[in-house]
């Protein structure tokens, strides 16, 4: 007997107590606890009084089909698995009992090892939709803003809580649409500088010639169109925390100024000649190797260092196991309620194909893939067919390691490009190259290169 089944208890509803009989007879010896019921009243009277974990039920019934219980089930005690046996097999009686939820379909006669698979297929799918609801009832309370049960990301929050604690300066890394924003901000509402102010400042989206007078501020006169005396963002963050996005896009000479405003809590408005202090801390993110610049001496080595006091990286998407179903879920419901309409199932092969998928643009991409499928589809169910192209084909590929790192890196790029639906600033962006260099690799990959 197996620790997982001698933990698992199966209902069986059939009216023919000779079904029932030889049910339990197979399934009992292999350590499952089995309760059966010889109708749908009987089967929810059940269902009330203990936590079941698989419905088998039969499909035609004298009271009530076995449909009407599929759809009990499913209504109301969403993390049970349901299987339906019939006498009466038939296409259209497979695609109704699918439809009402039930995933399993299994056809009178059947062998005890057909039964015996068909219920470890059914139980093998309980984590996956436990998951799944564990996300509606944990995202109204999620852990700083994340979705997030991996043991990843249990690790994450613990050097939140550790960092939210001191003054020191952290260094948040992690791919792009990771969250490195929401981590910074769950830093700072975290610390005793909570109740002061948090300002974003996106380094990368800012341009060089703009950027110190945003960070500093200005002086009227200081340069052209400087009308007025205007503080910057780190005045503006003055008691609170400033968050340095893509600290990695700002020039050595910007670098040389961000140095001395961490070394003396100082800033020197463009146009002044005397400096002003603030009290300020200082939070940056980057999604490339900030060392691997430093080795290339594209980024100082000193503020590297200042920068780097407590780091923590947020992992992937894809190293997050069943993260992804929690997120999966949660975005359903969000985007199903927004259109005021429940939030449809996902078929186990379509969580299958989203959980294996590389996820190049991480919580992000996944966000606006769930949002696509349930704007466009039009049942309570989404199955694989539905899925964007790029997912359904990729397993079809070729995915050996006889290919060349040219094969692979031009694959790689095709599917960045393909996941933000073209977008080529955001695809350069994702992979960490400028977007020059994204059109030759392209060019050379043969992809077409539209602008």
């Amino acid at each position: 007997m197996s620790s997982t089944a001698a933990k698992t208890t199966i209902l069986v509803v059939d009216d023919s107590p000779d079904t029932l009989e030889v049910i339990r007879r197979n399934l009992s010896p292999a350590g499952f606890r089995v309760l059966t019921a010889p109708g749908v009243a009987e089967a929810v009277k059940l269902l009330e009084g203990c936590r079941v974990d698989l419905v088998i039920t039969d499909q035609k019934m004298p009271s009530s089909p076995g449909l009407d219980l599929v759809r009990h089930v499913r209504e109301n005690f969403k993390t049970t698995e349901v299987m339906m046996i019939t006498g009466y097999a038939s296409i259209e009686g497979a695609v109704a009992a699918v439809k009402a939820g039930a995933e399993e379909y299994l056809a009178k006669p059947f062998s005890a090892d057909e039964l015996l698979a068909a219920v470890g297929r059914a139980l093998d799918r309980l984590p996956a939709l436990r998951a799944q609801q564990l996300a509606i009832a944990q995202s109204p309370a999620s852990k700083h803003g994340f979705i997030a049960a991996s043991e990843a990301m249990q690790n994450v929050f613990a050097a939140v809580t550790k960092a939210a604690g001191t003054a020191a300066t952290v260094l948040i890394t992690g791919e792009s649409g990771t969250g490195k924003e929401l981590l910074a901000r769950a830093i700072h509402y975290g610390s005793p500088r909570g109740a002061a102010p948090f300002v974003a400042v996106n380094c990368g989206g800012i341009p060089e010639t703009l950027l110190e007078s945003e960070l500093f501020g200005h002086l009227k006169g200081a340069f052209t169109g400087a009308t007025e005396t205007r503080a910057g963002f780190f005045q503006t963050a003055d008691g609170g925390t400033i968050f340095l996005d893509e600290i990695s896009e700002t020039s050595l000479a910007m670098q040389v100024k961000l140095l001395r405003v961490l070394q003396d809590k100082h800033v020197c408005l463009v146009g002044d000649t005397k400096s002003r202090k603030v009290d300020v801390r200082i939070l940056a993110a980057t999604n490339k190797d900030l060392f691997g610049l430093v080795k290339k001496g594209t980024f100082r080595e000193d503020l590297y260092f200042r920068l780097n006091v407590i780091t923590i990286s947020i992992p992937p998407l894809r190293d997050r196991g069943d993260d992804i179903i929690l997120l999966i879920r949660y975005f359903a419901e969000k985007f199903a309620g927004e259109q005021g309409r429940p939030a449809p199932r996902f078929s186990e092969d379509a969580l299958d194909v989203l959980r294996n998928y590389y996820w190049p643009g991480n919580v992000r991409e996944l966000e606006n893939v769930i949002q696509r499928l349930v704007v466009m589809s039009e049942g309570d169910l989404i199955e694989v067919p539905d899925l964007p192209s790029l997912m359904r084909f990729r397993a079809l590929r070729e995915s050996g390691v006889h290919r060349t790192l040219a094969e692979v890196e031009a694959d790689h790029i095709r599917n960045v490009v393909a996941s933000v639906d073209g977008n080529k600033t955001r695809a350069a962006e994702i992979l960490g190259i400028d977007r020059k260099t994204l059109r030759e690799k392209l060019k050379l990959s043969g992809a077409p290169d539209e602008p």
